[in-house]
């Protein structure tokens, strides 16, 4: 399928429409799933340059031990000053973590998480205003949907004090034991972007009136985002089975992971208003008009989780695959073969995360209840890549 193109003028007036993350008189109002907005403008598109195509083979190092001592970690987000913020799925707090120290303080616990099967406290993401405005996003499992919620994070108070009460953002995502998406993140243009899944209920992936086996974009206040695909939706993509990862090359291209059933697990290059084919087609399919994978894996190499994008490469977490891939890239297209790493050092492997340069952060989950934790499971690592 052809990417849609879209003008550098567009993408700037969508940029100028998102100038923060919280409404004017600060008390951001709910959105439900049916909110509207005008369509203006799609992501930037890529720049045009040449671009260069990175090594066929990579290497990854482990420089260091971050933190340890983690209850079931799923969601990172970098502060900005060498700290981290990690959500648990299952208790349901964020925790800050002491870039240097490995320290450990816990903000608060989010109210409204119903932790069950895989649903819980997800993925969180800062504002991109986060150093004047201080909201942390994080998505939700509750008891009836799955949802985004905002919260403004006061460091100066007590610890376990530090989050504000949570304003909905976005609600009636599907919810089920199994297969709720969860990743979440701002995009190049500033949009949130979300990963959901079909809930164990394979219909909703090709009905693009549901909410669920997608990946939605909207705007911080969760208004169907300017430029969308398809009039006042809040569907970027369809067709998936349970996005896991989200991740932005250089070019402002986006990529996703998302599992398989019993064949292939994928790596996508997302475009606007695309098909990706569940539950008619797992893996590559040479018909349909299906988007096909730039890369798959049979699900026990893999079961995908967070990606990030560094030295011109994705770098995937792998679940039951207890391993690290590297896919180097050439546009929207593997140049090379991935490559596997830390295969079965570290257990399951759950969010990567770009901390710059050649610098990764990345997460074990191994007190997710499908583990076999070790005794200072689980844990976040420094790693060196290229």
């Amino acid at each position: 399928m052809q990417r849609r193109a879209v003008t550098a003028v567009l993408a700037a007036a969508a940029l100028l429409l998102t100038a923060g993350c919280s409404s004017d008189d600060g008390a951001p109002p709910e959105k439900d799933a049916a909110a509207s907005s005008p369509s203006a403008a799609a992501p930037s598109s890529p720049s045009g340059k040449a671009e260069r195509t990175p090594p066929a083979k990579g290497s990854v190092t482990v420089v260091r031990t971050v933190a340890t001592g983690l209850d079931s970690p799923w969601g990172l987000a970098p502060v900005g000053d060498g700290d981290l913020l990690v959500s648990s799925r299952d208790e349901g707090t964020i925790t800050r973590i002491d870039g240097t120290t490995g320290k450990k303080t816990e903000l608060g616990e989010v109210p409204g998480v119903a932790a069950e099967g895989e649903g819980g406290l997800l993925g969180i993401a800062l504002c991109p205003d986060f150093a004047s405005d201080h909201m942390i996003y994080a998505y939700v499992t509750s008891a009836s949907d799955n949802r985004i919620v905002r919260m403004l994070y006061n460091e100066r108070k007590p610890a376990g004090e530090q989050l504000g009460a949570p304003d909905t953002v976005f609600r009636g995502i599907p919810k089920g034991v199994i297969h709720n998406g969860g990743r979440i993140a701002f995009g190049p243009d500033r949009m949130l972007y979300a990963g959901t899944g079909e809930s164990g209920d394979t219909g909703l992936s090709q009905d693009r009136e549901s909410l669920g086996g997608k990946i939605l974009r909207m705007t911080p206040d969760g208004d169907p985002a300017p430029g969308n695909p398809f009039p006042d939706s809040p569907v970027y993509s369809y067709g998936h089975r349970n996005v896991q990862g989200l991740a932005w090359d250089r070019e402002q291209r986006l990529f996703a992971s998302e599992f398989g059933q019993n064949t292939w697990d994928e790596l996508n290059a997302v475009a606007p208003g695309d098909n990706y084919g569940w539950p008619e087609a797992e893996g590559h399919a040479d018909e349909g008009g299906f988007h096909n994978p730039i890369a798959q894996w049979s699900t026990d190499e893999a079961s995908p989780s967070g990606i990030a994008y560094a030295g011109g490469s994705v770098w995937m977490a792998g679940l039951r695959g207890e391993r690290l891939w590297r896919i180097p890239l050439k546009g929207t297209e593997a140049s090379a073969d991935p490559q596997a790493f830390l295969e079965g050092e570290y257990g399951r492997l759950r969010t990567v995360v770009a901390a710059g340069g050649d610098r990764l952060w990345l997460v074990t989950s191994n007190t997710d209840g499908r583990g076999d934790p070790e005794k200072d499971d689980d844990r976040v690592l420094e790693l060196r890549v290229r």
